[in-house]
């Protein structure tokens, strides 16, 4: 929806955070009416943000959705799901639903990259940035990382690119894709939030359902969902990989990252100048490099970057070293896809911190790789999901220590 299509209504938010409260500052300056449902308890948030909202004429509803069909326009938040029965009921009365996203990339002038996967995007959006920045380009990142596209909307020129890493709750019921969408590794995740894998790999084909011909789709070859997802595109895809280099656009060929556009290949980089430790981060270099050179940047740029990116907070972060062993926050990893990415990026001795809350995943070919590993001395078992884990090594030769 176009921004002007919500001056003088009646607008409820469904959701109301990070994401949530920015669209309430963004439609109060569009003429909105606005008010704002949480299924959280009035308590859990900032009183005084509250009561500063509703001088400006903020209505709220907390403890439960409602009735929504007193409204003119429903923006959901990402972390409410799409299928709720509130919201199948607006949707049957002719309610236009629609999220933040959506309304970012209706209304951003230049250029929008769009970057999903089931882990990486982070990594990867950060590592693009990093690069326009260094070639001085203009440029914005947002999203799913932690700052809410709209609050730089206003910022924009058309000579400007907006990086957004997307989820699959900012994916399921998105109404435009990005001009470059980039499809990273997609397997399983969020189990808790989709009904299945097959759920979860359709919400993510936001990204590339509404390109046109004029789009471009960039994607890791070496998944399925993934080339999957890209297949969904009008555009023109490429595609990435670090185990081929058939028809790849960006590939390793022995040690070096090559580039292959325009019917020729180039080296950019040896993987040894890569400061970002591990081999499944290769994955994300090679897509940040050909999304840069699709979008000009210049080489030095894009190798300054990568002998100088560290990575981001809790993937892989080097955290200290004791006694000559080093302790890393792998926090963000989780997921049995990606827990396995982290203990294949190192070949010294590892001591496993395994376990956490339930996200339905399925531990047969985690624990698999676990017991093949050689460097894998203990593991030291937490949280909800331990006793699966567990019944999963129970027949391995490994040291399991219980919190």
């Amino acid at each position: 929806m176009r921004s002007k299509e919500f001056k003088e209504k009646k607008v409820a938010i469904l959701g109301f955070g990070v994401e949530g409260r920015e669209t309430v500052e963004w439609l109060l300056k569009k003429g909105a009416t606005v008010h704002v449902f949480d299924e959280k308890d009035e308590s859990e948030f900032d009183t005084e943000y509250i009561s500063f909202l509703k001088k400006d004429g903020v209505t709220f509803t907390f403890g439960a959705f409602g009735a929504l069909e007193l409204f003119d326009i429903i923006v959901r938040s990402p972390g409410v799901r799409p299928g709720i029965k509130t919201l199948h009921i607006a949707s049957d009365l002719g309610i236009p639903i629609t999220t933040a996203t959506s309304i970012f990339l209706s209304e951003a002038p230049g250029i929008t990259v769009g970057i999903t996967g089931t882990k990486g995007k982070g990594t990867t959006s950060a590592l693009l940035y990093q690069m326009l920045r260094t070639a001085d380009k203009d440029a914005y990142i947002g999203g799913n990382i932690g700052v809410p596209a709209l609050s730089f909307l206003h910022k924009l020129k058309n000579d400007y690119v907006s990086i957004l890493e997307l989820s699959s709750f900012q994916l399921s019921d998105v109404e435009r894709s990005p001009h470059i969408a980039m499809v990273l590794m997609v397997t399983q995740d969020h189990l808790d939030y989709h009904a299945s894998k097959d759920e979860y790999v359709m919400a993510k084909m936001g990204i590339t359902r509404h390109q046109t011909e004029k789009d471009i789709t960039i994607y890791n070859a070496e998944y399925p969902a993934s080339v999957a997802i890209a297949d969904r595109s009008h555009g023109t895809r490429y595609a990435v990989s670090i185990k081929g280099k058939e028809g790849m656009s960006c590939y390793l060929e022995g040690e070096t990252v090559m580039l292959a556009l325009n019917g020729k290949a180039i080296p950019v980089i040896k993987t040894s100048e890569i400061l970002l430790p591990g081999r499944h981060n290769l994955e994300n270099v090679c897509a940040a490099v050909l999304t840069a050179a699709l979008l000009n940047i210049e080489p030095r740029a894009i190798t300054d970057v990568l002998k100088t990116f560290p990575g981001l907070e809790h993937r892989l972060e080097l955290v200290g070293e004791a006694n000559g062993v080093r302790y890393y926050n792998d926090s963000i990893s989780t997921t049995p896809d990606s827990t396995i990415a982290a203990i294949r990026a190192f070949t010294s001795p590892e001591i496993l911190i395994l376990g956490g809350s339930s996200k339905g995943s399925d531990f047969t070919e985690l624990c698999s790789v676990i017991s093949r590993a050689p460097n894998v001395r203990a593991i030291i078992g937490i949280g909800d999901e331990w006793p699966l884990i567990k019944k999963e090594l129970s027949n391995k030769a490994l040291s399991m220590v219980e919190n």
